[in-house]
């Protein structure tokens, strides 16, 4: 891929250089010539650009009408709305993610159909899921908090071992997607049993995740 990213500090400077060991093509878009000379000398194969995302020149500059994917990732939630703006409307990049420092604004950029992640919501979601089992943990919101995938390891005393999807008698709402079993990936079916050691991923309405682990562990 085609990656640009706008801002680099910490978060931008480390996402460029794990997208860059991971052979993809990294433009970074850097205000500060300090940040951007630093960047220069640490990571290397990148091209970085001393200039503001949010400039279309420096966009162009960068290639914005070929990148695949640009991260909006500076400390300033409002440069990082124009800059996925500017990069979806202006240049049709076909994918633009956000930093969001303000949770309160998390709303805003997903009403604009902007990938927006806060730092705050994601450490929120770790607590709580550790707090609670542990064992289960939601990956990503998909369609906009309306659905969540999830993954769990099922325990060796798991009551569910041996049985089949279709008698697990799951609610509408959940649907299996896939089961990890060592080095295998079985997409199930009716007639799939399960077994204790096994990772379940599977899609539910946010309401229905407590359900879920329930049926999964037995509480039910």
């Amino acid at each position: 891929m085609y990656v640009i990213i706008g801002g680099g500090g910490k978060v931008g400077s480390g996402l460029a250089r794990k997208l860059g060991k991971k052979g993809h093509a990294v433009v970074v878009l850097e205000k500060n010539r300090e940040k951007c000379a630093r960047i220069a000398e640490d990571i290397a194969d990148i091209l970085v650009i001393n200039g503001d995302a949010c400039d279309v020149q420096y966009l162009e500059e960068a290639g914005a009408e070929r990148a695949d994917v640009l991260a909006a990732v500076t400390g300033d939630d409002d440069d990082n709305l124009v800059m996925c703006q500017l990069a979806s409307e202006g240049f049709n990049i076909p994918k633009t993610v956000a930093r969001v420092n303000d949770p309160r604004n998390e709303r805003i950029f997903h009403a604009l159909g902007i990938n927006a992640l806060s730092s705050t919501t994601i450490i929120t979601r770790l607590i709580e899921e550790e707090a609670t089992i542990g064992d289960i943990v939601t990956l990503q919101a998909l369609k906009k908090g309306n659905l969540v995938l999830v993954e769990m390891d099922l325990p060796g005393d798991v009551p569910i071992d041996g049985m089949k999807v279709v008698d697990i008698k799951l609610p509408k709402e959940i649907v299996l997607v896939s089961i990890i079993r060592g080095e295998e990936v079985i997409i199930p079916r009716g007639n799939t049993t399960i077994l204790a050691g096994d990772a379940v991923i599977a899609v539910t309405s946010p309401d229905k995740e407590q359900a879920l682990r329930d049926i999964l562990t037995g509480a039910r």
